[in-house]
């Protein structure tokens, strides 16, 4: 048996859990618990009582799960109010993104516990199957926030982005045509936009134009197509991602200057330091500012705007990782799951994923299993 934590979220503005009762239900039918922090789901639409009818237990203080749970399962990185909580006895699996952050990389380090970060899960086919649900929804809602943040009164210059009869659609670019960009794409193709897609890929770029809408075009992605591409664009969405890495700084500041005033840089890639040299994470409660006059968009839990339908969405995808490590413990299902074992971030005091470690110029050690 397994005692599993399911803390309340505790970032600025993030509604998501990182079980629903439906899970909790899974992992107590095979024998497990599952603690519960009071209130945690209500951000998502699921209350206590519903998790107790799963066969959860509510606890009520962060600090009583913590010191009880054996495994934390959480959705965004532990805030630096809860790095003493998270000791070598745990298993913490959320998303991480710790090249983004040397100070939680540090932090984790200390504790001695063993860190799986959802972001880095990868198939033998590179595929990334606990980043894809937020990536999906993510790519999703940024064409919806772009549109939203045309609008004259929020900074914009007064785009619709639909269009109207007898005008030219506005333009909307999306730097990379990964899970992320091509969800954007085609939802603003939806929309009416006219839409390129930078990326630097062939064999994706011919897979692109295979499979988008007539409206959506696929371009190499190299510094004079970027240029060239978004002196008329009225939407940039950044959607670069190279796994456990820093998102590469695509767009220099010089660049924007060559934008239009109150366009848009929605910057998916913000958690993982954006691809913007002038990206810096902001809130849903403050989604925006503005820099060399274009409004930027860069709020690092996107899918958090949508809690129900995200949490739901991650917990179908993240619920069978928990569950093979409940049943087997983390060494034993990293050896089973090549995919689980690319989850390894931190283990034993030492950084075990050679692009985190490179990120901070920190020492990489071999996972051993």
């Amino acid at each position: 048996m397994t005692i599993i934590g399911v803390p309340k979220e505790i970032k600025e503005e993030e509604y998501r859990v990182a079980m629903t009762p439906a899970g909790a239900l899974e992992l107590t039918n095979r024998g497990h618990e599952v603690l519960v922090e009071h209130n945690a789901g209500i951000g998502s639409g699921f209350t206590d009582e519903e998790y107790i009818e799963s066969g959860a237990k509510i606890i009520n203080s962060a600090d009583e799960l913590f010191e009880k749970a054996e495994m934390i399962v959480k959705v965004k990185e532990p805030l630096e109010s809860e790095y003493n909580r998270i000791k070598g006895k745990h298993t913490v699996f959320t998303y991480f993104h710790f090249a983004a952050d040397k100070s939680l990389t540090e932090a984790m380090v200390r504790s001695g516990a063993t860190c799986i970060a959802y972001e880095t899960v990868q198939r033998e086919d590179c595929s990334l199957p606990l980043l894809a649900p937020m990536s999906e929804i993510a790519g999703r809602v940024a064409p919806i926030m772009g549109a939203r943040f045309l609008a004259k009164f929020e900074g914009g210059k007064g785009v619709l982005i639909t269009g109207a009869s007898g005008i030219v659609p506005p333009k909307v670019v999306v730097l990379g045509g990964g899970f992320v960009g091509a969800n954007a794409a085609l939802i603003a193709s939806g929309l009416n936009a006219r839409v390129t897609i930078l990326e630097i890929n062939i064999d994706r770029i011919r897979k692109l134009n295979e499979i988008m809408p007539k409206n959506v075009n696929v371009a190499y992605s190299n510094e004079y197509n970027l240029r060239k591409e978004i002196k008329d664009a009225d939407v940039v969405i950044g959607a670069v991602l190279i796994p456990g890495k820093a998102a590469p700084k695509l767009l220099k500041r010089d660049m924007l200057k060559e934008m239009e005033a109150g366009s848009v840089i929605v910057d998916v890639a913000i958690d993982q330091g954006g691809c913007t040299e002038t990206s810096r994470p902001t809130t849903h409660k403050n989604p925006v500012y503005v820099e060399e006059n274009v409004v930027h968009y860069c709020v690092a839990n996107i899918p958090g705007a949508y809690p129900r339908t995200s949490t739901i969405a991650l917990t179908n995808s993240t619920l069978s990782y928990v569950v093979e490590i409940a049943d087997l413990g983390w060494k034993e299902a990293a050896r089973r799951d090549g995919a689980l074992k690319e989850g390894l971030n931190i283990v034993d005091g030492k950084i075990v994923n050679k692009a985190v470690a490179e990120s901070h110029g920190m020492e990489y050690s071999e996972v051993k299993l």
